[in-house]
């Protein structure tokens, strides 16, 4: 289920309330969500285990435990994906965002996804992918149809 983390704390943006997420299993797995709060999330990093009970980061001094506040509108930016989940919670986000995003670093999305720029288009994104001079490959995520 830790796969579905960074895709899943995306979701709970939109959702009404706090939400709390407790990591349990990598130690350095919230580095994706300094690009949400940059892009609008209200999301908080603890040090303390929020989950109920203690882990084994409990005597650790990095954060394995957030809340997260929503809804929020997420605003467009531009983003360099650093792995496959964070790539993939990146789109999401720039998909319900309110601008344009420009996202690079599609390479791990191209090994985690088949055809990705397809089937999020046959869904009624507004996505294209470029390509330039560097040979790199970006997603231009544009404002939602529905949001204009």
């Amino acid at each position: 289920m830790t796969d579905w983390q960074q895709p899943f704390v995306v979701l709970l943006t939109q959702a009404q309330g706090s939400s709390v997420v407790h990591e349990t299993v990598y130690e350095n797995r919230f580095g994706y969500v300094e690009t949400l709060v940059e892009m609008g999330a209200d999301i908080s990093l603890f040090r303390q285990c929020l989950g109920g009970r203690q882990c084994r980061f409990a005597s650790h001094s990095f954060p394995h435990s957030i809340v997260v506040k929503g809804p929020t509108e997420l605003s467009g930016k531009k983003i360099d994906i650093p792995d496959l989940r964070a790539g993939f919670a990146y789109v999401m986000a720039a998909l319900v965002s309110k601008d344009t995003s420009l996202i690079s670093g599609l390479t791990y999305l191209d090994r985690g996804y088949e055809n990705l720029t397809t089937k999020l288009d046959i869904l009624g994104a507004d996505i294209e992918r470029i390509h330039f001079e560097n040979n790199q490959a970006h997603f231009d995520l544009h404002e939602p149809a529905y949001a204009k």
